[in-house]
């Protein structure tokens, strides 16, 4: 009688797709954020409802479950830790079964705007600009933003992302004229800067739950697409004052803190300059008259 071997890296496939399938029967879909109907035979999760909040296919997740030779990478074995609500013991038995170095989780530092950059972010009058922090949240703006933009300082949470901001808010998707081509390049290049932060909880967070939030996030974001930061023009459509063009950059602050400014130079195209300009004195009026 034949008796079928099986080699030291088959078994520990095996025990990974045991260990996941027993984590996803066990994750309900009310703590993953899913609507459900009353009715519901499968325990815990589906297998195409944590591939698609993981960002990755449903035959791969599958095949992972199944024990097969898929290998799955470092990004995707945290996507998947992320899913499944692991705590920090069940996330390093994983990485173990994988065969992967867990990575380290590098600190975010809390970040407070101040000193000379909050000078300069306050002393462009004429140049919407904001700075973000590691994770694109929204730390500091001046009055020109909020003419444009709106007031982030009625944002509070997540709502003050730009991902979140860019993918979920109706006034900002009316706002960029070319919102589809915006939105992919924006994922783009979160993508490739947030890299350094892949495993941090809070990065992990704010992704799934753009992958619950937006159809398009959750489409785009498997692709992996990445690029480096742009900068040029943005045409936008102000509900007060119209078409408007900008010339938009992005500045790395050089102290180790990942924050970057973000600035958007009004054109004499389309009038934007003076159009600007009206904004900010019904802005001001405002203000004195409250």
């Amino acid at each position: 009688m034949d008796i079928a071997t099986h080699s030291p890296e088959d078994h520990r496939r095996r025990e990974l797709g045991a260990f996941l399938r027993s984590r996803r029967e066990r994750l309900s879909p009310d703590a993953a954020g899913i609507a459900c109907g009353a009715r519901r035979r499968t325990p815990g999760l589906r297998r195409e409802e944590v591939a698609m909040i993981a960002g990755v296919g449903t035959t791969w997740y599958t095949w992972l479950e199944q024990g097969r030779d898929v290998r799955p990478s470092v990004e995707v074995l945290s996507a998947l830790c992320q899913a499944l609500r692991l705590d920090g013991a069940e996330q390093r038995h994983l990485f173990t079964l994988a065969g992967r170095q867990q990575p380290e989780r590098r600190r975010i530092v809390q970040t407070k705007v101040e000193g000379p950059l909050l000078h300069m972010l306050q002393s462009l009058v004429l140049q919407p600009a904001y700075v973000v922090g590691p994770r694109w949240d929204v730390l500091a703006w001046n009055d020109a933003a909020v003419a444009i933009f709106g007031d982030y300082g009625q944002l509070e949470g997540d709502a003050r992302n730009i991902l979140h901001g860019v993918f979920t808010d109706p006034h900002r998707r009316h706002l960029l004229v070319d919102w589809e081509q915006l939105a992919r390049a924006t994922l783009a290049a979160f993508r490739a800067e947030s890299a350094k932060y892949t495993g941090d909880p809070d990065f992990e967070r704010l992704i799934a739950l753009m992958m619950r939030s937006s159809p398009e996030f959750r489409e785009w974001w498997p692709q992996r697409d990445v690029v480096h930061r742009l900068s040029g023009l943005k045409h936008l459509r102000h509900p007060i004052a119209g078409a408007m063009t900008f010339e938009h950059m992005s500045l790395s602050i050089d102290d180790g803190s990942d924050m970057r400014l973000i600035v958007y130079t009004p054109l004499a195209e389309q009038n934007s300059v003076a159009k600007l300009k009206k904004l900010l004195e019904a802005q001001t009026a405002e203000r004195r008259s409250a």
